[in-house]
């Protein structure tokens, strides 16, 4: 377990020096995508709590990298869509990558 941890940090560390995102910010973009989703979509593809993905979520949006749009049908619905600032985070990593701890490289396969 100690090392599960210690690798998932080293990840998060990179994430954070190189994008200047956290693990969980970088999930909320690759899950959005180039898509427009619903804070329930966000949460069923994380595996985050509503909770968690909403601090993360509120937290991306502050960086400029997510905005925030009224549903068009139910204007009590709220979608998310990447910004083009969190487009461009999120090609930057698909580009460049990260290097995955190697702990961690047999659960990439």
């Amino acid at each position: 377990m100690r090392d599960l941890m210690k690798a998932l940090s080293d990840l998060e560390t990179q994430l954070i020096t190189t994008y200047g995102i956290t693990l969980n910010e970088a999930m909320v973009l690759c899950s959005v995508g180039n898509d427009t989703v619903s804070a329930g979509d966000i949460t069923t593809s994380t595996g985050m709590t509503p909770s968690h993905a909403s601090k993360t979520i509120r937290s991306v949006e502050s960086k400029d990298l997510l905005t925030r749009k009224l549903g068009e049908h139910d204007k009590r619905q709220m979608y998310f869509v990447l910004t083009e600032q969190g487009k461009g985070c999120l090609e930057e990593i698909k580009e460049k990558g990260v290097e995955v701890p190697e702990w961690l490289k047999g659960v990439f396969g």
